[in-house]
Order: C-alpha cells, then structure tokens, then sequence
C-alpha cells in the first residue's frame, strides 16, 4: 500500500514459496495449481502472493511474484537440511562428529542453486507486465541421494555414518513438492545453468 501511494511506478517482487503448495494435489506444481498451505510459513506465503497479485490486478502495478522451490548455496543457513548434511559430513571428515542423524532419507525435494533464482528474478523484473512464475529445476531428488554425494565428495561411505531417526520425519509427504519451470522458461527465457551435482 506504502509503493502504491508513493511509487505506483515501481516493480514490485514478491518472494512466494513452494511452502505454499504443502500437501500439494498434484506434481510437478505450476502456476495455477491450487494452494494447500501446511505451516505458518506456508499460509503467510499465500497471503503475500494474493495481495501481489490483487495489487497487479487491481491498481494495475507492475507486482510480480516468483514462486521459489528450494535453492542452494554455500550462504545457506545451518538450520537447513542440505547445510546440516554437508557441515556434518565435514566434520566427520575432520574427525570431529562421529554420526549425521536425519530424518526420511527418500523424501524428494527440488533443489536449484541460489544464482540461477536470482537471475530469474532479475528476468522477471524486466518484463513489461508483472506475473506470476515458478522457479524451479523439475527434477526431484531424494535427501539420500543428497548424503550419498556429499559424502562421496569426501570419500566416505554414508551409510557407516547416518542414523535415521524418526522423530525427525515430517508428517507425511504424499506428493513432492517439485516445480514445473515451463512457463518460465517460455517467457523469460530463463532456465537453470547450475545442475543438482
């Protein structure tokens, strides 16, 4: 409301998530599969994707929303799965852990890598109309196919060194989440360049 009545003129990115699929209906998601919020997180990401979207209809302003599927990079915070993986794994490389405990190691995920996205929102901002994309690779992988390379990269065999425990399972995950980057790639141009290896 603050852009509209001081700077109706500028292009507005909105930072959705995947989170706002949760329990998806259907995989791969795209743009116009229906929300199925399951956290707090994912519910406020809704919000934040209606209203850019009721602003971009209603007051005509250039809103655009990305909806992001999880992305990589060595910035990524120590609460995260793919962190703890590789700093554990480090660690045990060193000699200073002696165990990775994880949680359903075939959950699947969409990981893309952190510069790809943003170049992504970059393209986005640089159309003539704002909209609404997914971002995403398409391809899902498993947290065990995640381990097995980390490890791998440092030669050691995972299964001598993770122990699933359950308590860290999320409640069930009957469809994974993973992205169908079609539209984005049909209207921006934009595909990723960074491969899951």
């Amino acid at each position: 409301e603050s852009l509209r009545k001081v700077a109706p003129q500028a292009r507005f990115y909105q930072a959705s998530s995947s989170e706002m699929f949760g329990s998806a209906v259907e995989s791969p998601q795209h743009e116009k599969t229906a929300f199925n919020p399951r956290s707090p997180y994912g519910v406020a990401k809704v919000f934040g994707h209606l209203i850019t979207g009721n602003y971009r209809e209603h007051y005509k302003m250039h809103t655009t929303s990305g909806i992001l599927y999880n992305h990589e990079s060595p910035r990524r915070g120590a609460e995260f799965v793919t962190r703890k993986i590789t700093s554990t794994a480090a660690k045990i490389k060193c000699g200073l852990e002696q165990e990775l405990r994880l949680g359903n190691l075939d959950a699947k995920r969409d990981w893309g890598f952190a510069a790809d996205y943003v170049e992504a929102m970059w393209m986005m901002l640089q159309q003539d109309h704002g909209d609404d994309y997914v971002i995403a690779t398409g391809e899902p992988h498993t947290v065990r196919e995640f381990v097995e390379l980390a490890f791998s990269r440092l030669d050691l065999y995972y299964k001598e060194f993770v122990k699933v425990v359950e308590a860290f399972f999320r409640p069930a995950e009957a469809v994974p989440l993973v992205g169908n980057p079609g539209k984005a790639k049909r209207a921006l141009g934009w595909e990723p360049k960074t491969d899951f290896k």
